[in-house]
């Protein structure tokens, strides 16, 4: 199975802009790194006006656009349950990834790197610490039970992200 590693954090802390960081850092490492990120909006990666959009909202359960660039396959689930995390990690393509990052499903129960950022409305007192959290980045230092890591400090991130995956071997 593919290493996961969740970035979970509160709205606003900069999970996104940290990840827009290191999926470079990891690639220049030499890891392939995937991504799955949650969102609680309703989204569409396809566009209106597009013969893929207009035969899949003609019906279409599954829908697959492909190019010599890239391919992506769009699933209609209106009436489904919430996918979970292992269900679409089993999508990916396991022979062409080393880890699979994740933003958000900040409960399940897989490891995670949680966030903190002094000002965007929280104490650290409130931050999650739960048994799957093997570290906090944060740009303010704290004394946690976990290792604490510069979040503005990506080399140190990506070391400590290389150390756990060779535990995971």
């Amino acid at each position: 199975m593919i290493p996961l590693l969740a970035i979970a954090a509160w709205s606003g802390t900069g999970k996104t802009t940290l990840l827009r960081k290191l999926i470079p850092a990891l690639c220049a490492a030499g890891i392939r790194p995937g991504l799955i990120k949650h969102t609680h909006h309703d989204m569409d990666v396809d566009k209106p006006g597009k013969d893929s959009y207009e035969l899949r909202k003609a019906g279409a359960t599954q829908t697959i656009v492909a190019s010599s660039q890239r391919w992506a396959l769009m699933t209609e689930t209106p009436d489904e349950p919430e996918l979970d995390l292992a269900y679409l990690v089993s999508r990916m393509e396991a022979s062409t990834l080393d880890l699979v990052l994740v933003e958000g499903f900040k409960h399940e129960p897989v490891a995670k790197i949680a966030l903190f950022r002094e000002g965007c409305g929280h104490d650290a007192e409130e931050l999650m610490l739960d048994e799957h959290v093997i570290a906090v980045a944060s740009d303010v230092p704290l004394s946690l039970q976990v290792p604490v890591l510069d979040l503005n400090n990506i080399n140190e991130i990506v070391v400590f992200i290389l150390e756990w995956l060779e535990l995971q071997l």
